[in-house]
């Protein structure tokens, strides 16, 4: 692998493909122009100005960050239109307010009255204020207020008490991660769709503007078969897609763009085991497959220049050791030889978790030939 460069890093190191990469986003930005909306791509992936430069150059209008650190970092990086997407907690508000004077067009979400109540201490009026954008729970997934329920309205009168305005609505359908089919992924698109357009029409009934209806989660983004009623769609992981991505069919192995560069240290032969020094440290402890068809382990083993390896995985991992073997019941045979200092990929389950452990990408080019490194940065 001397002719790519490899040899030249320390391992483990996280390599990202730039052509599956590019792939992947124009993939989405065509599946999103189908519907007439605009796109808000979720950032707390990459954490990365190099790839969330590539988004905006695909027509994306503002991001989605998860941490203010990641709205304070893109701000600073000149991209001011940003809805951080957690639900505000009293201990930020000073932190979104001081983002929002310092230029960034910050928006915030929130799914109760008592922060409704809290949202404007100081009486802030016009530009200065902070945007808030309902949270809805499309799903039972995670947080968020019924589209349907007296609550919602009561935060929008909470709101309007503080001289706050309702931005808009929003949902995440987290629970298209269990889907067990596309069709199911399918129906739950239509149900976020019908969730938030419900809320939205709630509340200007009862005489809230609430121009911004915003739905989001990569599986629901890319098989959404109508969007009447939302005006943006947000969406993070298909920028690098990861193995439970492919074991919800929404993509391919081939698909993935980020792998985590390994080196074999040692073997253990009586139990087919090859040990590499990229343990739970590198790929994260995250085991996102377990609960699907396919268990990958800790992940899925390639061979240096990405080509996936019959039925290996990474069947465990200690804090910087991984094991790789054949995954239980395989009747590939006896694990291919893999000699001390040999070097394998490991596509992770969770791109988000994975990419997390590392300060930055080893860029790779049609060629499979390393760029200088993409920055990541880390922090709330």
């Amino acid at each position: 692998m001397s002719s790519t460069g490899f040899d030249a890093l320390e391992t483990p190191a996280l390599l990202l493909d730039t052509v599956s990469m590019d792939r992947n986003i124009e993939r989405m930005r065509e599946r999103i122009s189908r519907h007439g909306v605009h796109f808000r791509p979720h950032v707390k992936t990459n954490k990365c100005i190099e790839v969330t430069q590539r988004l905006l150059d695909a027509g994306a209008r503002g991001i989605t960050v998860s941490t203010l650190r990641e709205a304070e970092y893109f701000s600073a990086q000149g991209i001011k239109d940003i809805l951080y997407a957690v639900c505000l907690s009293p201990n930020k508000l000073d932190h979104a307010l001081r983002l929002r004077q310092s230029g960034a067009r910050l928006s915030v979400i929130i799914d109760n009255v008592e922060m409704a109540r809290r949202i404007n201490p100081q009486g802030l009026t016009g530009n200065a204020r902070l945007e808030v954008l309902i949270e809805i729970d499309s799903d039972g997934h995670r947080s968020g207020v019924q589209p349907g329920s007296a609550e919602l309205l009561a935060i929008a009168e909470a709101l309007q008490s503080q001289g706050m305005d309702v931005g808009g609505v929003m949902t995440h359908a987290g629970d298209s991660y269990n889907c067990r089919s596309l069709d199911s992924i399918r129906a739950l698109a239509e149900q976020e769709r019908a969730a938030v357009v419900l809320a939205a029409e709630r509340l200007r009934t009862a005489g809230y503007s609430c121009p911004v209806v915003s739905v989001g989660s990569t599986p629901t983004a890319l098989f959404a078969a109508d969007l009447t009623g939302v005006t943006e769609v947000r969406a993070g992981v298909f920028v690098f897609f990861d193995l439970v991505m492919a074991g919800l069919d929404v993509c391919r192995l081939d698909e993935i763009a980020v792998s985590v560069l390994a080196t074999v240290i040692g073997h253990q032969h009586e139990k087919g085991w090859t040990l590499i020094d990229a343990g739970w440290m590198a790929m994260s402890r995250d085991r996102g497959t377990s609960k699907q068809a396919i268990d990958q382990g800790y992940g899925v083993v390639c061979s240096a220049d990405g080509q996936t390896l019959e039925d290996m995985i990474m069947v465990d991992a200690n804090q910087e050791h991984g094991i790789i073997a054949r995954r239980p019941g395989s009747t590939a045979g006896a694990p291919p030889a893999l000699p001390i200092g040999s070097q394998v990929r490991i596509l992770p389950n969770h791109a988000c978790a994975t990419a997390a452990q590392f300060p930055c990408y080893h860029p790779l080019g049609g060629d499979q030939h390393i760029a200088a490194p993409w920055q990541r940065f880390y922090g709330w």
